[in-house]
């Protein structure tokens, strides 16, 4: 699939500032967005049907499930420095061919072996993916205002994709099979192909203009596998297991060199050799704290998502279709909240937006604490409601204040690291909650985990208000 020629209206000049939104690109960038994060939890409800129909083991259904999002999130940061040095358009429309193949591989595999393969690639075609269609979206709406618009649906686009993928999962496998959930991306990513050739122009170009630093994303990928590894694993075999530990370890050692490499890489400051991270980044005012509202958001709202399919299926006797229809209150949210999200970032900033979403997350939260073995549906309907609200809310704003904190040649970087930041927020909240409900009950660990959600969206609010103020201190002086 070549990527290096275009349509006339793909190679026109880049679109000028208008506060109007136009919609092709918007999808074109939206489209593969939504199937890498249907992605991670589309196969959790079909996960006894996947296993019979591969003969799959425990082990092995661990690594199609969690692999995909290991891979992802330890290739992210390579996707956005292959975007920023290579060319944006290039890599996302690669990143698209890897993912509709893949797609394809998953759905033909007849083993274990075949299927984690696949999913793994698929992994991999989302890192190229992901953070190089935000740096396009970033450049096909150069006016502040339909950029926030066009920020806010494209990251509401996670919100509804991940939280509807349980259900997505469960209509397929109640009216298909399970392979249709993959057979699905293929025409969905050919499509985003031909509308990205048509309507999404490429930046002024890169390609070839500096170097890739592969020391840099060794250490980076290895880094983030590790702590992936540990994370998942961390709910099945214990905090103190030695692959567990093992996998700490790993990570924390990479990471220290990692961290180093690229200071040495930074004050070189050779220009065609820049670092995969520039550490310069992080005390950009804002980008920090926004990173660690990524971790907290992801920890708090995914943790819980998956506890909650936990106490629905194990509970309360739910199937995966009737799993995924309890929880559609919440995914419904993000219909409304994320385009609203984006409409008040254009006015107000990020940050406003950003704290009232985590205040109004952390409150819904308190709402598990009433859940008991019969607990009535309605009385979960708050908590749905408020959490399912937030999350979609807080990601456009957040996604606008990491993107504004970054300089534009870094956009793509900036974009990979707060889907790092999340994904290590989905497994750390995951594993950590997993682990909760393993040693002390479903219920009590239930109870435990949303006050920690709670308090991580709490956390994550404070933040975003000190940046807020700082924001406005700096304007002010």
């Amino acid at each position: 699939m070549s990527t290096t020629t275009g349509t006339a209206t793909a190679n026109a000049a880049p679109p000028p500032a208008t506060d109007r939104l136009s919609w092709p690109p918007l999808i074109a960038l939206s489209l593969g967005y939504f199937l890498v994060m249907l992605d991670v939890t589309v196969v959790t409800v079909a996960i006894p049907v996947v296993r019979d129909s591969v003969h799959a083991g425990v082990s092995e259904m661990a690594w199609v499930v969690d692999g995909y999002s290991a891979v992802f999130g330890g290739l992210l940061l390579m996707g956005g420095g292959f975007g920023d040095r290579l060319g944006h358009r290039k890599v996302f429309l690669t990143g698209l061919g890897v993912f509709a193949l893949s797609s394809v591989g998953c759905a033909l595999a007849t083993t274990p072996a075949a299927l984690i393969a696949s999913r793994l690639a698929q992994g991999a075609g989302g890192a190229l993916l992901v953070p190089t269609s935000l740096a396009l979206l970033t450049a096909a709406y150069p006016a502040p205002a339909a950029r926030a618009k066009a920020l806010g649906i494209w990251a509401g686009i996670s919100g509804v994709a991940f939280a509807a993928g349980p259900l997505v999962g469960g209509l397929l496998v109640a009216g298909l099979n399970w392979r249709a959930a993959f057979w699905l991306n293929a025409p969905v990513a050919l499509l985003a192909v031909w509308l990205t050739r048509k309507h999404v122009p490429a930046p002024a170009g890169r390609a070839g203009a500096r170097g890739l630093d592969p020391l840099g994303q060794v250490l980076g990928i290895v880094a983030v596998l590790a702590l992936a590894g540990m994370l998942n694993e961390a709910g099945t075999q214990g905090w103190t297991s030695p692959v567990v530990l093992g996998a700490g370890a790993l990570a924390v050692v990479t990471l220290i060199l990692f961290v180093l490499a690229e200071r040495q890489m930074e004050a070189r400051g050779n220009a065609q050799k820049p670092p995969l991270l520039p550490l310069s980044l992080f005390r950009s005012p804002g980008f920090s704290s926004t990173a660690a509202v990524g971790v907290l958001l992801n920890l708090g709202y995914y943790g819980m998502l998956y506890l909650s399919t936990l106490y629905l299926q194990n509970e309360r006797g739910y199937d995966a279709l009737g799993a995924g229809l309890a929880l559609l209150p919440t995914v419904c949210m993000a219909v409304v909240a994320a385009p609203l999200s984006g409409r008040l970032t254009a006015r107000y900033g990020p940050y406003v937006p950003m704290t009232g979403a985590l205040l109004l997350g952390s409150a819904g939260f308190i709402g598990w604490l009433l859940v008991g073995p019969d607990t009535p549906y309605w009385m979960l309907l708050p908590a749905l409601i408020a959490t399912g609200l937030a999350t979609p809310s807080t990601v456009p704003a957040a996604t606008a204040a990491i993107v504004q904190a970054a300089p534009a040649e870094n956009a793509g970087v900036a974009s990979a690291v707060f889907n790092v930041a999340r994904q290590i927020g989905n497994s750390l909240g995951v594993a950590l909650f997993a682990s909760l409900t393993a040693g002390g009950g479903l219920l009590p660990g239930l109870h435990i985990s949303a006050l920690i959600a709670s308090a991580a969206f709490l956390a994550a609010a404070l933040l975003a208000l000190s940046s807020w103020r700082n924001t406005k201190a700096r304007t002010a002086a």
